[in-house]
């Protein structure tokens, strides 16, 4: 027991951000806290924290430690919430992770209305465009729109991720409407600024060859590319998820429409597999099923 403790008391200072917080948050001493963090770190024969009088960090083992020892402390509380009642309210730490633009967007909004519907579930939700290790950083539910390559992680499916080709109404009056895609060449194509397959929009030349865009504009998000497109700066294939609203408004015009390929790509919810689940990660997928099908919140009835 002592061993299980002493653990979580580390993971305690590691997610509190310190030995104060910790200390607070767990209702002990700060000198207890540090106690209990030497007591691990003399028995397992190595540190795993540099700490100064101003900032702490993990050292490599601790690095390695953290990740484990999340994964072990989830497991028990997922075990003794799933011995329980089966139809008990979920409760504990959710930890979610997300992309910037479908995170903020969709899954903020969505965590806020599980919360209100759950309110013994704390969330801990990570917006990041880097690929994560679920296990490793101790995250319990992951939205990914990329193919899914990791066997190991159990996936179910949102929707699919169709990007749309859009212009607004100021430039498409000044520049007109591209007739074909080969138009695009000439034209002021928004991309991001770095090598990614987001930047090919599907279209090739009578040949096969793949047109080649360009623009004034590119920069290393696509919620700065949203931002150009609606200010007329050129145009932009963006995801459907960002884009309903305002093509629904008449901010942004699909173009292209009878050229559009299909969707490469779904968003889905993910979850490691193998042991046991947090019953509150499988409510939350479930819920997330249920509101982003049959047919998702950004539907735009503007091209059906």
């Amino acid at each position: 027991m002592d061993r299980y403790s002493d653990m979580a008391v580390f993971v305690a200072v590691i997610e509190q951000k310190g030995f104060s917080p910790a200390a607070r948050a767990l209702g002990m001493t700060h000198s207890a806290v540090s106690k209990r963090v030497s007591q691990l770190e003399q028995r397992l024969g190595t540190q795993l924290l540099v700490r100064t009088t101003r900032s702490m960090r993990l050292t490599e083992a601790g690095e390695a430690y953290i990740g484990e020892a999340r994964r072990i402390l989830d497991a028990i509380t997922a075990l003794e919430q799933g011995l329980g009642d089966s139809a008990q309210e979920p409760r504990g730490v959710l930890r979610i992770s997300a992309s910037n633009a479908f995170g903020q967007r969709h899954i903020v909004p969505a965590a806020i209305d599980f919360m209100r519907a759950h309110p013994q579930v704390q969330i801990d939700l990570t917006l990041t465009d880097q690929m994560i290790d679920l296990v490793a950083s101790g995250t319990h539910v992951a939205i990914r729109s990329a193919a899914l390559t990791d066997s190991s992680l159990v996936a179910r499916k949102l929707a699919l991720n169709e990007r749309i080709v859009v212009a607004s109404p100021s430039y498409l009056a000044a520049r007109g409407a591209p007739r074909d895609p080969g138009d695009l060449e000439a034209r002021d194509c928004l991309l991001l600024n770095h090598e990614t397959r987001f930047n090919d929009w599907g279209y090739r030349s009578p040949t096969g060859r793949r047109l080649k865009l360009q623009g004034a504009f590119a920069c290393n998000t696509v919620e700065s590319l949203h931002a150009a497109a609606l200010a007329g700066v050129g145009i932009a294939r963006l995801p459907a998820f960002l884009i309903g609203e305002d093509v629904e408004a008449g901010r942004l015009k699909p173009i292209l429409e009878e050229y559009r390929p299909p969707a490469e790509s779904a968003i889905y919810a993910v979850r490691p597999g193998g042991g046991i689940t947090m019953p509150a990660a499988r409510v939350f997928i479930d819920f997330l099923v249920s509101r982003f099908q049959p047919v998702p919140p950004w539907q735009m009835r503007a091209i059906g």
